[in-house]
């Protein structure tokens, strides 16, 4: 019938807008599991350290081991500057999104939605790099931890890493051999997000091993309004590599340079790698905002 026509055509139309960001959620899925599972099997034949034998209050001890362990207090101290500088940038990249589809959809302004997102890329880039670079030089003083529980994290992040680092290489590479008006401000975006993914990612496995071991660095808590910036700053980012960066309209100049076929294979490799970085390093910034700040 008629109805049914229209309807199927509705939900085809649907699953097309929706296929380019529902894409990268079956990669990340499968990555995760991937980690998931090396862990698992890594552990299934460990026995459990420091058992005893059938005591008495062995069970009652267990229990009250277990629910201590599980028990977390949040102290939001020392991070209100950096809450609400990371929802500016948070807001201001919303913004920035929603005039990039207003003016990416009409041909005459396409060019002007191209400059806007890689404006914005560049700036929010930019502070992060600055903001990793302090947050490095705060957290110094903190003790270094070398044992940690934290190897499915780091091996979910350098294979996150991998996606940022094919992306930009190839946007640097197609921006070099192509330099032009249009073409030279993604080439420098691209240089920045190398610089900042690469800093950001030796600043989480550093900080992530780190923690206070004196009461004047637990009340200082060095570091953690920078912290808290990236946290959410990376909220931003990823909103930013799933909504734009992913786009094959939004980057003109390497499709005219690698052709639609060779672009689309890079991007389909690389992209749900580069937009599962964002969404990791999140969870790690927040492990390290609870851990980081405990006395050990």
């Amino acid at each position: 019938s008629i109805y049914d026509c229209r309807r199927s055509d509705m939900m085809s139309r649907l699953v097309d807008n929706a296929s380019p960001f529902l894409f990268p959620c079956t990669i990340e899925y499968s990555l995760l599991c991937s980690g998931v599972l090396y862990v698992i099997w890594k552990n299934i034949n460990k026995s459990q350290s420091g058992q005893t034998g059938n005591c008495g209050d062995s069970d009652i001890s267990t229990f009250v081991a277990r629910k201590a362990r599980h028990h977390y207090s949040v102290d939001c101290a020392h991070a209100t500057r950096g809450l609400f500088m990371g929802i500016l940038v948070l807001v201001l990249t919303i913004i920035s999104l929603i005039l990039f589809f207003v003016l990416i959809s009409n041909e005459n302004t396409k060019s002007v939605a191209i400059l806007e997102a890689n404006i914005i890329e560049l700036s929010v880039y930019s502070v992060a790099i600055i903001t990793v670079v302090i947050g490095m030089v705060q957290m110094r003083e903190l003790e270094f931890v070398e044992h940690g529980d934290i190897e499915l994290d780091n091996i979910l992040l350098l294979i996150a890493q991998t996606g940022t680092y094919i992306y930009t290489s190839f946007t640097i590479i197609g921006g070099n051999f192509s330099l032009d008006s249009h073409s030279i401000l993604p080439f420098f975006t691209a240089v920045i997000t190398l610089i900042q993914t690469t800093l950001q990612t030796l600043f989480i496995l550093n900080a992530s091993r780190r923690c206070c071991y004196t009461y004047d660095q637990l009340n200082r808590k060095p570091g953690r309004e920078m912290v808290t910036f990236l946290l959410i700053c990376n909220l931003a980012m990823w909103a930013i590599s799933t909504f734009e960066t992913s786009r094959a309209d939004a980057h003109p100049t390497l499709l005219n340079y690698y052709g639609v076929w060779a672009w689309t294979i890079i991007s389909h490799v690389s992209m749900p790698l580069a937009i599962f970085y964002r969404f990791h390093v999140t969870v790690c910034l927040c492990e390290i905002w609870k851990r980081s700040y405990k006395l050990k």
